[in-house]
């Protein structure tokens, strides 16, 4: 059964589809902005620093946003998540906008860093708001709506990148979240309700967000450094590996004894949490074999230009926007949810052998198919497990459960984006590109597998409401 009574039957507001909207505006900008930095990545080196500095400006980003994750999550269930969502968004455009004011590699890493902690917070703090928002059932519509605005992002944003920096400056890759930060801002505090929050008489873990930030950030740039920056044996990596292990340890040990736990260790024994949370780490460690090498394969082996590169993504985002769409309504209509993300994986895995069986053709068409299949897949992965945790837990841990769910799919996509490099960069050195690829497909199609079979043991309990 549901777990919060209050949505459970309440008839959807006049104004709930203004508030998504307002929700889903303020999610933009962060959604956009990985995807629409990378094609300008090179105008930027060549203008601040090397092209070897490049890496500090992804793994800052990657890293603050992944390590503040649960910390913001917590924060939503202690305060209100309206005022939180309003900062964070102000804080986002703020650095967004010193972003392209940065006149070195420096500058522009430390802003890129404080940029990628507000972005946690944007995403975590939204998807929460969404469970806020809307009864159970409706949640699965709703959360749609977002994987669809996701692969659209995906989609469209190293094009919107490409088009800016021909025609105008690298720099407005920043200068473009302003205009849009300060509408949803306007948005939000015009059209989001504020939730009633029940405030803990016992103060924050800041000892417990402070371990599990140093931990994250450790293991993230052993994933974003190793085998690229250095070597898996240097000693940078090693030390990171060490510095991961033991603070995990020491966090382990704090979370056990604190009144009010950052990472609330029963909650995450529970098996819809922990079997989402499975799911979405090898499920979107498969996905990164898609965002990040099916471009790569396209203009490499294919002969594609960037441009014609990102518009070969569109299927993708189409066939994500119409089974999310479908489920949705699915979901709204009988309350079910748990047969999606084990099909809809079983559908990735099959798109990525379809990938590697044609990888050899250097076909744009066959491509573009596959791709379409993969998107129906994934539209039916990552919202759904969104909606099974957040019906799992109580309104006062819904922030910290969406953020479990938010933290790791983020460690996957590093984990599997880490692993699946390391597995192109071997057999570079023996095949060529359009093999190397293909090999990165076979491998990744079993993860996608591995997770549905990990989901059948998820719980199909039936959500309430309307």
């Amino acid at each position: 059964m549901s777990r919060n009574p209050s949505l459970a039957h309440a008839p959807a507001a006049p104004g709930v589809r203004l508030a998504f909207a307002a929700i889903v505006l303020a999610m933009l900008p962060a959604v956009l902005d990985q995807t629409i930095l990378a094609t300008a990545l090179p105008t930027v080196a060549a203008d601040l620093g090397r092209l070897g500095d490049l890496s500090w400006v992804v793994a800052a980003y990657v890293v603050a946003s992944t390590a503040s994750t649960p910390l913001w999550g917590k924060l939503g269930d202690r305060h209100s998540r309206k005022t939180l969502l309003q900062v964070q968004l102000v804080g986002f455009v703020a650095a967004s906008a010193l972003c392209g004011f940065a006149q070195d590699i420096t500058q522009l890493v430390i802003l890129r860093a404080l940029q990628g902690v507000s972005a946690g917070g944007l995403m975590t703090l939204a998807m929460a708001a969404v469970g806020d928002l809307v009864a159970p059932r409706e949640r699965g519509r709703y959360q749609g709506y977002i994987a669809a605005t996701f692969a659209g992002a995906a989609a469209l944003g190293p094009l919107a990148g490409g088009l800016l920096v021909d025609h105008a400056s690298w720099r407005w890759i920043f200068y473009v979240n302003v205009p849009v930060g300060i509408a949803a801002l306007l948005a939000l505090r015009a059209k989001l309700p504020a939730t009633p929050v029940e405030r803990p008489a016992v103060p924050l873990d800041r000892l417990g967000a402070a371990l599990l930030a140093g931990a994250t950030g450790a293991f993230m740039l052993v994933c974003v450094w190793g085998g690229e920056r250095y070597a898996w044996s240097s000693a940078p990596i090693v030390a990171l590996i060490g510095s991961t292990l033991a603070l995990g340890g020491l966090l382990v040990l704090r979370e056990r004894r604190a009144a009010d736990p950052i990472v609330p260790l029963r909650m995450l024994a529970t098996p819809v949490v922990a079997l989402a949370s499975a799911g979405l780490f090898l499920g979107t460690g498969a996905l990164f074999a898609v965002t990040v090498f099916v471009p790569l394969f396209l203009q490499r082996a294919v002969g594609l230009s960037p441009t014609g590169a990102g518009l070969l993504l569109v299927p993708m985002m189409v066939g994500t926007t119409i089974s999310t769409t479908l489920s949705g309504r699915s979901i709204a209509r009988t309350g079910r949810y748990k047969h999606f993300p084990i099909v809809g994986l079983g559908v990735m895995a099959t798109a990525l052998g379809l990938l590697a069986a044609f990888a050899g053709e250097r076909s744009a068409t066959a491509t573009a198919l596959c791709l379409l299949v993969f998107g129906l897949g994934f539209g039916l992965v990552s919202q759904m497990l969104v909606v099974a945790v957040q019906n799992s837990v109580e309104r006062a841990q819904l922030g910290i459960a969406t953020a479990t769910t938010t933290f790791f799919r983020a460690l996957g996509g590093s984990v599997g984006a880490a692993g699946l490099g390391a597995v192109f960069a071997t057999r570079l050195g023996h095949v060529d590109i359009a093999a190397a690829v293909q090999t990165v497909f076979i491998v990744a199609a079993p993860l996608a597998l591995l997770a549905a079979i990990v989901l059948l043991w998820l719980p199909g309990t039936e959500l309430e409401g309307r």
